[in-house]
């Protein structure tokens, strides 16, 4: 696959719905990534249509995250360029973007994820106490969604007992919407709804949580509206719900399938934090996209103001003009300048809890279990878009 010489009547190389389908190959997607980026820095394609590029390398990825001149966080996904929805603030452009940036900020701040860590705590002995003797899970469902999932719930102050029904419409949301697009959208509209009677409830009867606290901001002298809340909270959701369970799924599919650098990091428990920033490294599943909102040019490519870019974060973080040995897992890798988090005005503002999430998660699972396996009779099955595990089989021994 290559970039025609003239981009005028360019044929696309590259269809999204091609890499947006299951495979059974656990690291199926990283590795087509890998595959495109060494053959071009940049790829054109269309998605359900649309014409938008493929960019694969780490400087022209990180540049481009920073190019907000030209490239608008407005449209988040390569199929929609036009999306009849708003994640807030993922999809604002500054300074629209910073002023809610600072009101949500306290939220997230390290010292807020500190005074959080004795509940995540809580909630990850509570589900390992469920799993623990029995000897065999589905990693994916029995643990790895549990957990952020249990705490995003707590956070929006939300009842535990409805986690089962964010987490269908979270699937259908980011896992199958190129695929299923009525349905993504169908999906998005219940969790507005949900949403809507959630925030009317809450103005009614305000309480110590995100939602009753968001209800009272004023942005630019001017209540936040009903639609701009609605926003907030599908934003919320879906980073609540899938970022740190699919990360946490990566880095145990990871160590069940290496037993050295399981017992590296059982033997010497100050290895985890290395160890998960190469994970956030080397399995970085996130897959945003953005629109171009003025002519530009990445990686030689002229770039049309209407298309979209998108940038695969593994495909950055592997690339090895950037790392030595970029395509080896080393968990004591030094300098470790990964974009798992994204780059420029809209890195994720949740990096310091997702760091305690995966802390606590790793090291408390092997503090328990620290000898395990993956089952080799129960097949694995990774999902495109924003690329994840959709099950991982683990066995132990029980203690007696």
């Amino acid at each position: 696959m290559t970039i025609a010489s003239d981009p005028a009547g360019l044929e696309p190389t590259i269809r999204y719905e091609d890499l947006d389908v299951p495979v059974s190959a656990p690291c199926a997607r990283f590795e087509e990534f890998d595959k495109l980026r060494e053959q071009a820095p940049a790829h054109f394609g269309t998605a359900l249509g649309n014409e938008f590029w493929l960019i694969t390398r780490m400087a022209e990825i990180r540049a481009t995250y920073q190019n907000t001149d030209a490239i608008s966080n407005r449209a988040v996904v390569p199929h929609q360029p036009d999306p009849p929805y708003k994640w807030i603030p993922e999809m604002l452009d500054p300074p629209e973007h910073t002023k809610w940036r600072k009101l949500l900020g306290p939220f997230f701040a390290p010292g807020a994820v500190d005074r959080l860590e004795p509940k995540l705590r809580q909630r990850f002995d509570e589900i390992m106490d469920d799993v623990v003797d029995r000897g065999r899970c589905d990693y994916v469902a029995d643990v790895a969604l549990r957990f952020p999932n249990t705490i995003f719930m707590e956070m929006m102050g939300l009842p535990i007992s409805d986690a089962d029904q964010f987490q269908v419409w979270q699937t259908a949301i980011l896992h199958k919407g190129a695929s299923a697009p009525e349905a993504a959208f169908q999906a998005m509209l219940e969790v507005n709804d949900y949403f809507a009677a959630l925030i009317a409830e809450r103005r009614r009867n305000p309480r110590e949580d995100i939602v009753s606290i968001a209800s009272t901001w004023r942005i630019d002298g001017e209540p936040v509206s009903e639609e701009d809340l609605h926003g907030l909270c599908l934003l919320l959701f879906m980073a609540g719900l899938d970022t740190v369970a699919m990360q946490l799924s990566y880095s145990m599919y990871h160590l069940a399938a290496n037993p050295e650098d399981r017992r590296r990091v059982v033997e010497d428990p100050a290895l985890f934090a290395p160890a998960i920033e190469e994970f956030l490294r080397y399995y970085a599943f996130v897959t945003p996209g953005r629109k171009v909102v003025k002519d530009t040019e990445i990686a030689g490519c002229p770039v049309k103001a209407g298309q979209m870019v998108w940038l695969p974060l593994v495909s950055a973080n592997r690339d090895p003009r950037e790392f030595p040995d970029a395509d080896k897992v080393i968990i004591d890798r030094k300098d470790n300048r990964h974009l798992a988090f994204g780059a420029g005005p809209h890195r994720c503002l949740g990096s310091h809890l997702a760091r305690r999430e995966l802390t606590i998660g790793l090291t408390e699972w092997h503090r328990r279990i620290p000898d395990y396996h993956l089952d080799p009779d129960v097949e694995i099955r990774e999902h495109g878009g924003q690329i994840g595990l959709d099950n991982l089989p683990l066995v132990w021994n029980v203690r007696g």
